[in-house]
């Protein structure tokens, strides 16, 4: 298991260490599950209010993710442990706070659906929070990749693109996945060039991940031994950021990034290629 990456046993033997603090974060901007049970000292938080810019389509900088840290009562010297409710928001916020220069993260293995299904404690209990004064960070946006530099590396030798969506949005049968509403973008199909793989693949059905063994075979398949580089991508990139994960945090391959605008911003844009 990757240092980046804690298990539930580890997290229920270290609930009451002061220096671990822990973030549930939400695709809902309804905290009506959080306040009915959560891991206890949780604190939550919807995830455009954690890791987006407050008006750009952009992420904050180190000082405003420093800020956001301290309004959660985060020290600097805490060790930070994100889960995603689903699981995938976990781990685009782990790839959101690193991009912002928070230091000492990892990410719960599971997630919120592999704690309650294992019946790991949980609490209504809703702490009060105190504020902190926590440090900016030196952020790191290198496993970032703009719209740009993406179709500058259409067919590209060396360069691996995965298409981690749904079968159905990746043969363009649909831009979102079933059975959601079908919107998202103007167009269907996938960018040129884009091999698949499902995200729910490196995950079992409890939303931990596969084991080092399953994932490497996995890649492998998809062509990772032969490429320099990796760029994932989905409809906004949550799902590409569990992917990421597994190759770069439990893997250890070098060179994985997220095309972050993924199909919202891809399958809109005037003059950008597609295929189906």
């Amino acid at each position: 298991m990757g240092s980046s990456l804690v298990s539930p046993t580890w997290l229920e033997a270290n609930l009451e260490n002061s220096n671990v603090c822990i973030i549930e974060v939400s695709s809902s901007d309804d905290d009506s599950n959080y306040r009915e049970s959560h891991i206890p000292g949780a604190v939550w938080r919807f995830w455009k209010d954690l890791c987006w810019h407050e008006s750009d389509r952009e992420f904050p900088a180190p000082d405003e993710m420093a800020r956001r840290m301290g309004e959660m009562g985060i020290r600097g010297d805490a060790t930070v442990i994100l889960y995603g409710d689903p699981v995938q928001f976990g781990s685009y916020a782990f790839w959101a706070l690193t991009m912002g220069g928070v230091r000492n993260l990892r990410l719960l293995d599971g997630g919120r659906k592999a704690w309650v299904e294992s019946g790991r404690p949980a609490t209504k209990e809703v702490s009060p929070l105190e504020p902190t004064d926590y440090s900016p960070g030196e952020g790191d946006s290198s496993m970032r990749m703009g719209r740009d530099e993406v179709r500058a590396g259409l067919g590209k030798v060396g360069r691996l693109l995965l298409d981690v969506r749904s079968p159905e949005e990746y043969s363009g049968e649909r831009v979102m996945p079933p059975p959601n509403f079908d919107h998202g973008a103007e167009r269907k199909g996938r960018i040129p060039g884009a091999k698949h793989l499902f995200f729910r693949n490196v995950v079992n059905e409890d939303d931990a991940f596969k084991s080092e063994t399953e994932l490497r075979a996995l890649f492998e398949a998809a062509g990772i031994s032969e490429a320099g580089e990796v760029v994932a991508y989905c409809r906004l990139s949550h799902r590409a950021t569990l992917v990421w994960f597994a190759m770069h945090h439990i893997l250890g391959y070098e060179g994985t990034r997220i095309y972050d605008g993924s199909w919202t911003e891809w399958g809109s844009i005037v003059g950008f290629p597609i295929e189906k």
